[in-house]
Formats: C-alpha cells, sequence, structure tokens
C-alpha cells in the first residue's frame, strides 16, 4: 500500500488527510499545532461538509515526532501556508522515498522552492479550490463538498507518468481530479483568481459574498485580474481552464475569462465562506497575501508589467499585519483611494 504523508493538516490538510484515511489509505498526519494534534489524536478528525458529517480516526503527530517514528513516505502531500513551504519541506525531506514525490497542495507558486529542497525529480505540482475552516482543534468546517472540490495534478515537465496518474488515484477520494500538462500555468490561472477575490476580500474581513457585493468592487477584481494575467504572459503563462471548467468553457475575452473565474470560484466555496486571509487576520496570524497578490507584484517588477491595484492590496495587507489598520470593510475606501494615489 502507499504510505502518504499529509503535512500541515490544518483546514485544507486536515480536510485531505480525513477523506484519505476514510478511504481506507496508510496516511499518517504531520502538524505544528500541538492542541490540534492532541485533540486528533484524542477523539479523532471531525469533519462537517455541505452534504456530510463524520468522524476520522487519523493517524495524527507531533514535527517533533518524525525522529523517532523514521517513517518513509511514497506520498507527501505539503499543505502549508506558502510561507512555511521551505522549512516544511526541508522538514519532510529525509523522510521521502527515493522514488517518493512531494505534492505542493497550495496555493500560489511554490514548486521551484519544493524543488529546490527535494530535488525536480521528486516534485509534483498542484493546484487545488477547497474552501474549509478550523478554528477549534480537531474541528473543520468544509465549505466544498467533494463533487464541488477541484484538484489539478501535473509533472513540472508536463509529462504523463504512472506516478502521477496514482497521485490522482489517491485525490480523487477529496475531490474531482484533473491532469495537467501545464501546471504551472494552471498555478498561475489560480493564482489569478486568488488575487481578484483572496487578496481584496482579506482585507474587509466580510464572508466572499458580501465582499464581492461591495459597490464597485467586480470593476476592482477585474482590473487586479488583468494586471496578474499581464505579469503572467510576462513570464511565459498561459490562462488555463480551472475549477472545473472546459476549454470551451474557457474561450473569449479576457475579461470575460477572468468573470468567469472568479464567479465560478464564488459558487463553489458557497456564500458562507470566507478567504483564509481574513481567517487568519482573527486569528492574529501573519497571512499569506504577500504569496498572492504581493507575488504578482514582485514579479511584475522583475518583468517590467505595472500591478498599482495588486500593490494597493499588497500595501494595505502589510498594515493590516502590522497592526496599523484593522481589519474591516472601512478598507474598501482606502483601497479605492490607494488605486488612485498609485495609478497617479
Amino acid at each position: 500500500m502507499t504510505k502518504i504523508a499529509v503535512v500541515a493538516a490544518g483546514a485544507i490538510g486536515g480536510s485531505i488527510a480525513a477523506d484519505l484515511t476514510q478511504a481506507g489509505m496508510d496516511v499518517t498526519v504531520i502538524d505544528q499545532w500541538p492542541a490540534h494534534v492532541e485533540a486528533m489524536r484524542e477523539r479523532g478528525l471531525h469533519v462537517t461538509m455541505p452534504d456530510v458529517e463524520f468522524t476520522s480516526d487519523v493517524d495524527a503527530h507531533h514535527v517533533c515526532d518524525l525522529s523517532t517514528l523514521k517513517p518513509t513516505f511514497d506520498v507527501v502531500l505539503l499543505c502549508a501556508k506558502s510561507q512555511d513551504t521551505k522549512w516544511m519541506a526541508q522538514l519532510i525531506e529525509p523522510f521521502i522515498a527515493d522514488d517518493g514525490v512531494l505534492v505542493g497542495v497550495q496555493n500560489s507558486m511554490n514548486n521551484d522552492a519544493i524543488a529546490e529542497i527535494v530535488g525536480r525529480e521528486r516534485t509534483i505540482g498542484c493546484a487545488i479550490e477547497l474552501s474549509a475552516d478550523l478554528f477549534e482543534p480537531g474541528v473543520i468546517v468544509r465549505n466544498t463538498a467533494r463533487s464541488g472540490t477541484w484538484l489539478a495534478v501535473g509533472e513540472l515537465d508536463g509529462s504523463i507518468t504512472p506516478r502521477l496518474e496514482t497521485v490522482a488515484e489517491i485525490l480523487r477520494s477529496v475531490s474531482v481530479v484533473e491532469i495537467s500538462t501545464n501546471i504551472e500555468s494552471k498555478k498561475w490561472t489560480k493564482l489569478v483568481a486568488n488575487s481578484m477575490t483572496m487578496g481584496p476580500f482579506g482585507l474587509f474581513g466580510l464572508l466572499n459574498w458580501d465582499a464581492m457585493r461591495l459597490p464597485g468592487m467586480h470593476e476592482i477584481s477585474v482590473a487586479l485580474g488583468r494586471e496578474s494575467v499581464a505579469v503572467g504572459e510576462a513570464l511565459g503563462y498561459q490562462l488555463e481552464p480551472i475549477f472545473g471548467l472546459t476549454a470551451d468553457d474557457f474561450t473569449g475575452e479576457t475579461d470575460n475569462l477572468l468573470v468567469k473565474a472568479m464567479e465560478t470560484l464564488m459558487h463553489h466555496v458557497g456564500k458562507d465562506s470566507q478567504t483564509a486571509v481574513v481567517v487568519d487576520h482573527k486569528k492574529g496570524r501573519r497571512s499569506e497575501f504577500e504569496y498572492i497578490s504581493g507575488h504578482v507584484v514582485k514579479m511584475g517588477e522583475q518583468t517590467g508589467v505595472p500591478t498599482p491595484y495588486n500593490r494597493a492590496v499588497t500595501d494595505l495587507a502589510w498594515q493590516i499585519d502590522r497592526g496599523e489598520i484593522e481589519m474591516g470593510p472601512e478598507n474598501f475606501e482606502r483601497l479605492k483611494e490607494a488605486v488612485q494615489q498609485q495609478a497617479v
């Protein structure tokens, strides 16, 4: 049986670990939150989805347990926030089989960072759409049912390999899974969608649907997406169908594609969801925005593509992280003012 590790079992990783364990797979869960690990050990991992509720008896361990467990894993699913990618990849690298793989089940563009640590020959890329929240140790509220969750996996060189098909088959217990021959463009297209939603919505502290309905937010989201697409094109990425959309669905003018991707994402995550950046700010935790809007800005600087809208979002997010302003709806006015100043 394939030995699987889920590293970082927060809302996303925990959802995946619970599904794989329920499916009878050999899964080891490794997480850095002590109270969460102890809750999973004592009571299992409780998951509520729109269509089902269950408790999964996961095999949960603290990160410090690795040195005494001395396991060897065939497939590692790294579900950490982007800022934790490097140290967690370094942590788990000695425990990956020589012919094993690490799959970065994450937002943003982390495959190169992972490959530098575990080797490109042991890296598989993944683009993900799964919405879930974790506020209480051992308890996950998942907003997307398995049928409404989407993953794409792909080899970095675009080939279709037996190990890629194995990873896809494993993840089909979690979601709809697409095998991609251009995973980096898939991931950039997801980043484009996140820059339109996760980035700005994280400033307001609102549910996603409420943030999307703010007067003028639609136009700002499209402008954010245009910038992200332009940066991606300068880097050599192309827009790819995501969220289960087909090539036929994903044709037409760029603005229409951006709106279709954004609306599909909002439909899948549901009306009661909030973006991960909002959750991070509520927990007083460093958020992932610098790897979403901030990454667009950074790559824009490298390629010479102007990104005033994404820069405005990033600047406000830094102010929230530093405690200079509070997350709240009033930041929408600040965002509009900042965009105007950046444009000037």
